[in-house]
């Protein structure tokens, strides 16, 4: 063989390995498809049939008032604003219902000014849910103890009491989006 010969080899090897190069990263893509990465958001974790839950008041075996009915609503509204499923008031006819039980409601002071006044609560809310598909009457998700913490500050001025209220409400609405993105999507 010839140094032309010799030449055209070396030529080639490159597009051997350009080749390679390519199937792998082709393989590699393929392979991730087929384990189930998606896109947050794009997939469903329910059943294809069910389309419409049914969210009774939350029971509440806490000590705070009306935090199940701030709970019960802001999960309402989550459902809701995805649009993935309609929420209805009529247990029969859903094809789904999400209970929740509150077990835990904790507002824990963790900042103190300099005169020893707490300026700065945790607060800690944990409920178990259980949604259920009313065809089938199997358990689609159930978690015996979901919590979501969060802090808040009570400004100087501010009452204690207004401002824990206004922290439940952001709470209440942080939990039922957690919630609501574990049930519908699987995260």
């Amino acid at each position: 063989m010839g140094t032309c010969s010799k030449f055209l080899n070396l030529v080639r090897v490159p597009v051997f390995y350009q080749s390679a190069k390519t199937l792998t990263i082709l393989f590699l893509c393929l392979l991730l498809l087929q384990c189930g990465y998606r896109l947050r958001g794009t997939g469903s974790f329910l059943p294809e049939h069910i389309k419409k839950i049914n969210v009774p008041l939350f029971k509440n075996f806490t000590t705070r008032f009306e935090l199940d009915l701030k709970l019960t609503q802001a999960v309402i509204n989550e459902l809701v604003a995805r649009g993935k499923v309609d929420v209805t008031s009529d247990a029969q006819n859903a094809d789904a219902v999400l209970t929740g039980e509150i077990v835990v409601f904790s507002a824990n002071p963790i900042a103190f000014t300099g005169d020893a006044r707490a300026d700065r609560y945790a607060i800690t809310i944990a409920a178990r849910i259980v949604l259920k598909d009313n065809k089938t009457q199997e358990i689609i998700f159930s978690n015996p103890y979901l919590s979501h913490q969060e802090e808040y500050a009570v400004p100087q001025g501010t009452d204690f009491e207004t401002s824990e209220t206004d922290a439940i409400t952001k709470v209440a609405e942080n939990f039922a989006r957690e919630l609501v993105i574990t049930i519908l999507e699987g995260f």
